[in-house]
């Protein structure tokens, strides 16, 4: 029998990109070759550096990925490509940490590797995702050290714009773009598009769909369509919408679940639910399965309906045509039945969720809370703020005071001790609750009673 031989690099880079557990990667990275000579160590080739720190990355074990960054620091049989550390700078802006990205894309001149417009465009992006603005543009203004703008940064700062909600700033971006002789593509449009249509400015969204084409030369993508159909349906212009529905088809193009999903809100709005199921047929006729997001709007607009009997017949649906329902489906449910006062059947399809096999979450217990509440249904409030502080949950502050509140008004000392323990085990007794809780407590004893009764409160 041959005896094993030791792992070269390439075989490493083969094991490494075959290994999901980024911990074992980790473990075969340091230690390729445990039973050989240890005075021969594994020349590492980039190819295993790059696949492993990808998988720390993504998995978010920084300081590993930072010590096998240092390591790649030392080789000098080559220079790593910008790319590696394009990806640590995304790793870190999804982590929301943006100082960690920020140094990473100061360091790569360290390695031996020349910055271009590509790290500097993901520093941007990072930055972008981490909602700091300002630091974004302090990198723009020093970005031409590293190259010349390109495409791909002015479409991040027009993003960075529509995300704080400054469009003239965005067209102001636009036109330096055009001036600097930058050709804007299809990402550039449709994110000013989605802007557009979110502030109802669909006269100046349509005049930009014709210059696309007209003007740039960019042909009009699903996703331009999409947020035209959405501003369309939002101001009820149900006819026009449908009308871009049909040349998304002449135009070959995909249309998903949000285009119908769109749609059947904006029919059901206009009182036209009937059709909405015609929609539902016509996803299926055009291979678009409907998905959670298309459910859930039936779903909200049966309840805005007040017809839960056609909501839970569309839950069911759901389960027969292999969709689960997510926690916003029953969520939705919940909500509707508080409002119209069936807060029973919203307590007993809460209590039912974990058979369903969907945990409820701080929005199901703040729903019922809330509902409970309104009703003056303080005895079961109280039962279900006990469960939902257990489990971790807050209800919201003026919650709070509308139970303790309506405790006041009902005069029970029993219960608002119950509801002071539950609040204390949560951390959420303010001051005003505290004060409400003393008065009850001296409304309810003798004066000369009181700080009897208000020690009681405090050991509670």
């Amino acid at each position: 029998m041959k005896p094993p031989k030791p792992i070269s690099p390439f075989r490493l880079s083969s094991l490494l990109r075959l290994q999901k557990d980024p911990t074992l990667a980790l473990q075969l990275f340091r230690s390729p070759n445990p039973n050989f000579n240890p005075k021969k160590p594994l020349r590492y080739s980039l190819l295993s550096y790059d696949l492993i720190i990808s998988k720390l990355g993504r998995a978010k074990m920084f300081d590993e990925m930072e010590q096998i960054l240092h390591q790649l620091k030392q080789e000098t049989r080559f220079s790593p490509g910008e790319i590696i550390f394009c990806n640590v700078i995304s790793f870190y802006g999804r982590a929301k940490l943006p100082d960690r990205a920020i140094q990473t894309f100061e360091s790569i001149t360290g390695y031996r590797c020349k910055r271009t417009v590509k790290s500097a465009n993901s520093l941007l992006n990072a930055l972008l995702r981490c909602g700091e603005f300002e630091k974004v543009r302090e990198t723009f203004l020093g970005i031409y050290k590293d190259g010349t703008p390109d495409a791909c940064t002015y479409n991040i700062l027009i993003h960075a714009c529509c995300r704080i909600g400054s469009l003239d700033d965005a067209w102001n971006v636009f036109d330096e773009m055009k001036r600097r002789g930058v050709l804007p593509n299809a990402v550039t449009f449709g994110t000013l598009m989605y802007q557009l249509c979110m502030n109802l400015r669909l006269k100046e969204a349509f005049k930009l769909k014709e210059d696309m084409l007209g003007v740039y030369g960019v042909k009009p993508n699903a996703y331009v369509y999409t947020s035209l159909i959405r501003g369309l349906c939002g101001i009820d212009e149900l006819s026009s919408a449908f009308r871009l529905k049909e040349e998304m088809v002449r135009n070959e193009l995909k249309l998903d679940s949000v285009v119908y999903s769109s749609l059947i809100s904006a029919l059901f709005k206009a009182g036209r639910k009937e059709e909405a199921f015609g929609i539902l047929d016509e996803m299926k006729e055009l291979g678009c399965k409907p998905d959670t997001v298309t459910y859930n709007t039936m779903i909200n607009g049966f309840c805005k309906e007040k017809d839960f009997e056609a909501a839970f017949r569309i839950l069911d649906e759901m389960v027969e045509k292999g969709c689960k329902p997510d926690v916003i489906s029953y969520n939705v449910i919940i909500g509707g039945l508080c409002k119209e006062g069936k807060w029973i059947e919203a307590k007993d399809l809460l209590e039912d969720l974990p058979r369903r096999g969907c945990a409820p979450d701080v929005v199901s217990y703040r729903t019922l809370f809330d509902g409970l509440c309104h009703w003056k249904q303080f005895k079961e409030a109280a039962f279900i703020l006990e469960e939902m502080i257990f489990k971790g949950f807050a209800p919201r502050s003026a919650s709070i005071t509308k139970l303790v509140d309506g405790l006041f008004q009902e005069c029970n000392l029993e219960l608002p001790l119950t509801v002071l323990d539950s609040l204390g085990k949560g951390n959420l007794v303010d001051v005003d609750t505290w004060r409400i809780m003393v008065l009850m407590a001296c409304k309810k004893e003798k004066l000369s009673n009181s700080s009897k009764v208000v020690d009681t409160l405090v050991i509670t």
